[in-house]
């Protein structure tokens, strides 16, 4: 997306985005999808190209996050299902840490939702400045 609000006037297909990013278009078109049926974008048929549907202070990094299905709700940990019941420590470490790591990813999705795409493009386009 932050490329897509960057470089307004280029034909954002998804192989050009594919060249950009160094991914495989079939990728880039399965994201897009995503991301158009969360409401972020709309892709034209053919050379048409992808575009942003709102405005970049409107969409946080948590919405995009949660719009691209990067991780199932609230399981950005994956926890050993089958922990030994004989073990003190695997028959009560599974508790522990489904506490701890359940406060780990509400931090991060706190974090993520206080940043918006429009930070973010910012931040990225004084860095290309920077750099140019």
């Amino acid at each position: 997306m932050s490329l897509l609000a960057i470089s307004k006037t280029a034909h954002s297909t998804s192989e050009w985005i594919a060249g950009s990013v160094g991914t495989n278009p079939v990728i880039i078109r399965r994201v897009l999808g995503q991301l158009k049926k969360a409401g972020f974008v709309n892709v034209r048929a053919g050379s048409g190209g992808a575009f942003l549907l709102k405005e970049l202070n409107e969409v946080s990094l948590l919405d995009v996050y949660r719009a691209v299905d990067v991780v199932e709700e609230g399981e950005l940990f994956h926890i050993h299902e089958e922990p030994n019941p004989e073990c003190p420590v695997g028959a009560n470490i599974q508790i522990v840490l489904e506490l701890l790591l359940t406060r780990a990813q509400e931090a991060m999705e706190k974090v993520l939702s206080d940043i918006t795409l429009e930070e973010l493009v910012t931040v990225l386009a004084k860095q290309i400045k920077m750099k140019s």
